[in-house]
């Protein structure tokens, strides 16, 4: 779902980047880590967010089978699902969120997983299990999910303006409010503020999201992504709105941020590994799934970028203070505010796109 791009080009898994290749490293073909994993060979090319994983977990899957791991890195579904459909890149694992899994079904660009291959998915949270983007569970594992909300800096924002997305359309917080920089998210919070349902097929609730957009753009400090980190961690903006996992990894570089669920509702997401249709390396695909659902890779992904583990064997395994966070681990009450997103229709997918040319352009 979402770790900041400026911290990618440090990392030393993504030195082909610059030059638009992949990044490999070279391992012993023994189970070094004494795992039991199958020694195969061979290579799997993964595309995942930025900074969503414990890099070690690379190396400890390479040690363990042998198979080098080929990674690249991007910001957002959309540029993801770009590059895939063009063709540019050959990749086998790719994580997407469960709206875009939806879609890539949809287009028949997954393949069906072979879970003879994936033993490790028993291990998976039976509530995050055949859900309603891929209602049989024949393209997807869960890698992560998490909440939306909003994330404000305590010294800068005035406690009784808490609790409703109207925060982020306060005038009072004019040029400090950091809106997000793709349609769906930016359009949902939209929909949310007025009462509609993120999923909605109603054209006219579509474009007067949009209008109230339009209408809080002038507010509107910067659209981001993942910029969104340095700006909040530095206190060089109120108000913005990401995901509490990455909140957690804010919170931690500045203290004075907090975050809160708006009343009005908000979504919840899961990210899931998926194989694309036709991957040249499809068992070292399920080998590399199987793996990052082994307690071992979990914990420690979990433990590195904070948001909530599927894996029921790896929450038994956190500090009980990270297990009984109600943010991170939500209960019924909070759920019940709370919407996944859905896949879309063709002609309402062109009418964000539309929608959000409307939105920029506007002056």
């Amino acid at each position: 779902m979402k770790k900041t791009l400026a911290l990618i080009l440090g990392l030393t898994l993504t030195a082909g980047l610059l030059s638009g290749c992949v990044s490999t490293r070279e391992t012993d073909s023994t189970d070094a880590d004494g795992s039991g994993a199958e020694t195969t060979g061979g290579v799997v090319n993964v595309y995942n967010w930025g900074e969503y994983i414990d890099e070690s977990v690379l190396t400890d899957f390479e040690k363990a089978t042998g198979i080098k791991v080929n990674y690249q890195m991007y910001d957002s579904n959309e540029t993801m699902y770009s590059k895939v459909a063009g063709g540019g890149a050959e990749y086998d694992v790719v994580i997407p969120s469960d709206y875009m899994i939806a879609r890539m079904i949809e287009e028949d660009m997954l393949e069906p997983l072979n879970f003879d291959n994936i033993p490790n998915f028993a291990d998976i949270d039976p509530n995050l299990l055949n859900p309603a983007y891929d209602p049989e569970n024949l393209y997807s594992v869960p890698y992560m999910w998490g909440l939306l909300g909003v994330i404000y800096n305590k010294t800068m924002v005035d406690e009784e303006d808490l609790g409703s997305w109207d925060l982020m359309w306060n005038e009072k917080y004019a040029d400090d409010i950091l809106m997000f920089d793709n349609s769906r998210d930016a359009i949902g919070i939209g929909l949310k503020r007025l009462g509609y349902s993120y999923n909605t097929t109603d054209e006219t609730q579509i474009k007067e999201a949009v209008d109230l957009l339009i209408e809080q753009k002038p507010l509107v400090q910067a659209y981001v992504m993942d910029e969104v980190f340095g700006k909040m961690e530095g206190g060089n903006a109120a108000v913005g709105t990401y995901y509490y996992g990455d909140y957690l990894t804010m919170a931690e570089n500045n203290p004075d941020l907090g975050f809160y669920i708006p009343e009005e509702g908000t979504n919840t997401y899961v990210d899931a590994m998926c194989i694309l249709k036709g991957a040249k390396n499809k068992a070292n695909a399920e080998a590399f799934i199987n793996y990052m659902c082994s307690t071992e890779a979990g914990l420690k992904n979990c433990e590195e970028i904070w948001y909530s583990t599927p894996l029921m064997s790896v929450r038994e395994e956190l500090d009980p203070e990270i297990a009984n966070d109600p943010y991170a681990y939500p209960d019924e009450e909070i759920m019940a505010k709370c919407e996944s997103y859905a896949g879309l229709p063709q002609n309402i997918l062109d009418l964000y796109d539309s929608e959000w040319t409307r939105l920029k352009s506007a002056t």
